[in-house]
């Protein structure tokens, strides 16, 4: 999936709720496969509510489209036999790539003293290694994840995510690139090579703001800050602003550098086409060097 000469753009989508046809991602996929994604990531259900959905959404993209898959694996609440189960279904389905996440415990498995099968990330790492079949992937949080003590402790917790097996990293959101290039920095000072490819999420409504910074408490440099307060109470401006500060974050990553790009669509196929538009010219250009 990856290429030293250019960087990989790709594209998260996660599977409908259960109360909604499955249909309803694949119209999405269609809006979004001429874009020439290098990859489309599936996210895994909380809890493993959509899991089976998951796997046959990630199958459809890699058989039907055509287009590299990859397929979130949470581990925390799932038992040995049910993971085994997912990695060995992952196989017979073709999907070659797998996201290997903890996910978050859910509330009533800790109020019951529940003892998780595999408490880590790198407990996952090991499992799905045993089939010496997947390429694995794993998470990234250039600001800190929520739950670790200091962002030194996060780092060297995320190099041994590495050394365990990771191929390559896929970093949480973030709307200030400065935070993203000295997290590199880090990465280097411990000699982590892996390919990191930036998150980005375009905000396109106040709710989503609100919602991101509670779930992953993310910082909001003041100039977003400002979009923000200017164009709060007016939705199609901050829809518009939102996609035109993804896209100056997209457009300075790719000119220093970076490994790859990974949209968070958010299922909205549109607000992607829009981001785009501006990207693709300059991603040819530089799949041209």
């Amino acid at each position: 999936m990856f290429d030293e000469k250019r960087p990989t753009v790709s594209f998260e989508v996660f599977p409908p709720k259960k109360d909604y046809p499955i249909e309803t991602i694949y119209d999405t996929i269609e809006s979004l496969k001429d874009l020439d994604p290098d990859f489309i990531s599936v996210t895994y259900g909380a809890g493993g509510s959509t899991q089976n959905n998951t796997i046959e959404i990630a199958s459809r993209i890699k058989n039907h489209y055509g287009i590299e898959s990859i397929a979130h694996l949470t581990c925390i609440s799932s038992s040995r036999e049910t993971i085994r189960t997912t990695i060995e279904t992952l196989k017979a389905s073709g999907v070659e790539n797998i996201l290997a996440l903890r996910g978050d415990i859910p509330e009533a498995l800790v109020k019951s003293g529940f003892k998780p099968a595999y408490p880590h990330t790198v407990d996952l790492i090991e499992e799905i290694k045993k089939s010496r079949y997947f390429s694995i992937g794993g998470a990234a949080y250039p600001e800190g994840h929520v739950e670790s003590l200091s962002r030194t402790s996060d780092i060297k917790y995320l190099k041994s995510k590495v050394d365990h097996g990771l191929d390559f990293l896929i970093t949480q959101l973030f709307f200030d690139n400065r935070k993203f290039y000295q997290f590199k920095e880090s990465l280097d000072l411990l000699d982590i090579k892996v390919p990191v490819i930036a998150g980005i999420f375009p905000v396109v409504n106040l709710r989503q703001i609100n919602h991101v910074q509670a779930l992953t408490g993310t910082r909001l440099p003041s100039k977003f800050s400002r979009i923000i307060d200017r164009y709060q109470d007016k939705p199609e401006a901050l829809r518009e602003a939102g996609i035109a500060y993804a896209v100056n974050q997209i457009i300075d990553l790719l000119s220093s550098g970076v490994d790859g790009i990974h949209l968070y669509t958010m299922n909205q196929p549109m607000n992607t086409r829009k981001i785009m538009e501006p990207i693709t010219t300059i991603r040819k250009t530089l799949t041209q060097k």
